[in-house]
């Protein structure tokens, strides 16, 4: 875009050439957006890198039964800092959070790296959350602070491919580290967290040298109250999400975790109310339908995307013998439909303004996906099936995560753009522990009935009966239900075996764990219509023309500008009005505006009536008082219908 200056003697200057981003060269922006896609890229990574590892870890360290902690508590932290990064970002700025984010998040890999036990390891991942939680949500922040929202889809639609690969590929990188037994002298396990020092470093440089956005400090209050009842209603719906399954449902540990989540939740509500604008979470954003609708949505979004991202792997690697390294290979289909959709989808948005159209039509490829998953799976499936299902999954997947970023952003006044992006990211992220937690728990809960079923059916099989003999090395019957039956009890703490031992003997078991998929896959694609219903309703509002910056900027120039015209308007009128009759006909002789004029043209300022331009569009800045130099005023009257006519602002982006 142009902008013009003023220029001495009046005349305005020649227009140069900016960006819409506070002055940033469009080499600066590249520059900056790389540092940005390298902390998502971490930030995404470790949500699922983790999880073909942690056996190795686990092992190695000798803390089987607290491996579920090592995930947890960075779920936790990670979950419960980004609305706090939202807001404090909002009031603070972008920068330091950012740079904070990732500077907790590097050292937090550092000590996982140097971890001793299977407790030490879950703190240093704590610390890591803690950082993670800013890293996802801030980038998104800061681009919609220096893109304007059509340029902004373009560009967003790389970073949510960037979230979408590496969220996929995360258990690969696990995998093939964890495997090697040792690389540069370091187990191999631990590179798991050690990669992400030198990429995290990487983007620290570049964030503190080239990002620089302009920030108007405000009056807030800190909503601490907020921030306790946050943390007293989710960590327990977190804990329980991830340890209900092996709690138990109904025991006194998840009921006390229940109680505590509504009584924290609730108190967290009502002191949002009560907060008002300084609210972690400001009630008054989901009076807009589309912001309520795109939180409601991003809650089901998110539970189908982590429910496929984790339920997949486990049907490759069960059911089809796959390694943890060969699954994720397999997994790029999905991660090749993630990408495509998000850059197609930005690209798009970025030339026609529409967005909604793509979730509207993406999410149905995931629906009908995940429900063909349900219904023609088998354990000899083809390979191009899978890979075709988990291709249109990450379509769907891809188009609808852009555009709930995008019009979350874009329904929210440009002061709000932190918390409005936190939020959505918030709502994304805790629907995918939910939808993890409830279709674990639903898998599991059929695979013993589905197993016994299967094999009851297998006894009437000649060939299954030789298999398990061979097996038991005995022809005696109750020889060869033992096997039968520790194999089953096997299935829920290692299925490891089922690579190992004849492949008739091990077909019940894999039958019985694709029987206990397809309603999985079925709720996933139910859990996907209702996300499609809800923004079938949302109202699509056309993306605004600037940056937030540039919206920022704008306002806060206008507001000048009118409490500058008002206070100008309030002086001529108490001067004028001291003057005689024939001073007032002096001055309208003149051709001076009278005291009436220009408390009109302060009362039109005061209104927001008077004509401004655009802050850094190209057209003059606001003007108040403007008198030709054709005709002077008396000389003792310049003062009080002339006042100094303010500078013309620049757009600083």
């Amino acid at each position: 875009m142009t902008t013009t200056t003023a220029a001495s003697g009046g005349r305005p200057a020649p227009a140069t050439q900016t960006d819409s981003a506070g002055g940033l060269t469009h080499k600066q922006i590249l520059t900056i957006l790389g540092g940005l896609m390298a902390g998502m890229f971490l930030a995404a990574l470790d949500q699922t890198v983790v999880s073909t590892a942690i056996r190795t870890i686990a092992d190695d360290l000798n803390g089987i039964s607290l491996q579920a902690w090592v995930t947890t508590a960075y779920l936790i932290t990670s979950t419960i800092a980004t609305p706090l990064y939202g807001k404090l970002s909002d009031i603070y700025g972008r920068r330091p959070f950012f740079l904070l984010a990732i500077t907790l998040f590097v050292i937090g890999s550092v000590a996982c790296t140097f971890a001793w036990s299977m407790e030490s390891l879950a703190a240093f991942r704590a610390f890591q959350g803690l950082g993670a939680g800013g890293l996802f949500s801030l980038a998104l922040a800061i681009i919609g602070d220096i893109l304007a929202p059509r340029e902004r889809a373009k560009y967003q639609g790389y970073f949510l491919a960037v979230f979408g690969t590496s969220s996929v590929i995360g258990p690969l990188v696990g995998g093939l580290f964890a495997g090697a037994p040792s690389i540069l002298g370091i187990t191999g396990w631990r590179w798991v967290f050690l990669i992400n020092v030198p990429i995290g470093v990487v983007a620290l440089a570049i964030v503190f040298k080239v990002l620089h956005i302009p920030h108007t400090p405000r009056e807030h209050r800190i909503d601490w109250w907020g921030a306790v009842a946050l943390i007293v209603g989710l960590v327990p719906m977190l804990l329980v999400a991830e340890q209900g399954r092996e709690w138990g449902w109904s025991s006194t540990a998840s009921i006390v975790c229940y109680v505590l989540t509504v009584v924290g939740l609730a108190a967290f509500i009502r002191i949002e109310f009560a907060m008002g604008n300084d609210a972690l979470i400001p009630m008054r954003l989901f009076k807009d339908k589309t912001f309520s609708l795109v939180q409601g949505s991003g809650i089901l979004v998110g539970m189908a995307m982590f429910g496929a991202i984790l339920t997949i792997p486990l049907f490759l690697q069960i059911v089809r013998g796959a390694t943890p390294t060969q699954s994720g290979l397999q997994m790029l289909a999905m991660t090749i439909g993630i990408m495509s959709a998000s850059i197609i989808s930005g690209q798009l948005t970025a030339k026609t303004g529409k967005y909604k159209i793509f979730p509207v039509l993406g999410l149905p490829l995931l629906i009908i996906a995940a429900a063909l998953f349900a219904l023609v799976l088998q354990t000899d499936s083809p390979s191009i099936v899978l890979w075709v299902l988990m291709f249109l999954i990450g379509f769907g997947i891809g188009t609808s995560m852009q555009t709930l970023t995008l019009a979350a952003q874009n329904a929210v006044p440009p002061t709000d753009i932190g918390v409005a992006t936190s939020t959505a990211t918030f709502f994304r992220q805790t629907g995918g522990t939910i939808g993890v937690a409830v279709f674990l728990s639903l898998l599991f809960s059929k695979l013993g009935d589905n197993i016994s079923t299967r094999v009851t059916t297998a006894f009437q099989s000649q060939d299954f009966l030789a298999a398990a003999a061979q097996q038991a090395g005995s022809q005696d019957p109750a020889a060869i239900r033992a096997v039968v039956t520790g194999f089953g009890q096997q299935m829920s703490a290692d299925t490891s075996f089922l690579q190992r031992v004849d492949p008739v003997l091990a077909q019940p078991y894999q039958l019985g764990f694709v029987d206990s998929m397809r309603p999985v896959f079925l709720a996933a694609a139910v859990v996907a219509l209702l996300a499609w219903i809800l923004i079938l309703f949302m109202k699509e509002v056309p993306l605004r023309t600037m940056s937030a910056l540039q919206e920022r900027q704008q306002a806060e120039a206008e507001a000048a500008a009118v409490a500058a015209g008002s206070a100008g308007g309030n002086a001529d009128d108490a001067l004028v009005m001291s003057k005689d009759d024939e001073l007032v006909g002096v001055a309208s002789a003149s051709g001076a505006p009278t005291a009436a004029a220009a408390g009109e043209t302060s009362t039109a300022a005061a209104a927001g009536t008077a004509p401004t331009g655009a802050v850094g569009d190209g057209t003059d800045g606001p003007r108040h008082g403007s008198v030709d130099a054709a005709h002077p005023l008396p000389e003792d009257l310049g003062a009080v219908v002339h006042p100094e006519e303010p500078p013309k602002h620049r757009a600083d982006s």
